[in-house]
């Protein structure tokens, strides 16, 4: 069995990145922080993570220089608390109603899922729109997986 890893934007939901790993406790997550910062292109200004050592260990790897520029890293958290990780569980809990558990890091399941909620499958908590349209990315067309589809053989031409 392996343990999927996710980053998500708070604010507008969006799926950023996502590790695959073979222990939950003690996986090297400094990977997934270094594809969240390279996607995102910008530091966290507060983490939300469980308690688990190895969230602690890849934060690192959101560090700076300046101490007052560090995003904060909130560990402590409760499921009725006021900082809480509710919106990423949910995330994982819509994965896992598809498919109870990951045999292959590499499967390309997740790749559709992070598509599909990012940029189709709209919200109720977001008034219906999609991560993406959250965060400002428009996908045009009735059919919106038609339309990445096509957006995406386009670019592939034109490599």
């Amino acid at each position: 069995m392996k343990y999927l890893y996710a980053m998500m934007d708070d604010e507008t939901r969006y799926w950023i990145a996502t590790g695959v790993a073979n222990t939950k406790y003690t996986a090297d997550l400094k990977p997934l922080f270094k594809k969240t910062k390279s996607i995102a292109d910008k530091l966290p200004k507060t983490l939300v993570t469980d308690g688990a050592d190895n969230f602690h260990a890849a934060f690192i790897e959101f560090w700076t220089r300046a101490i007052r520029d560090r995003p904060e890293h909130i560990q402590d958290i409760r499921m009725d608390g006021q900082i809480h990780n509710n919106k990423i569980e949910r995330m994982n809990g819509e994965l896992e109603k598809v498919m109870r558990t990951l045999e292959r890091a590499d499967t390309p399941i997740l790749s559709g899922m992070q598509i599909d909620h990012n940029y189709v499958r709209p919200h109720e908590a977001l008034n219906g729109r999609t991560p993406s349209e959250a965060a400002g990315i428009k996908v045009q067309g009735e059919n919106k997986w038609l339309t990445l589809i096509q957006n995406a053989s386009h670019e592939i031409a034109k490599c």
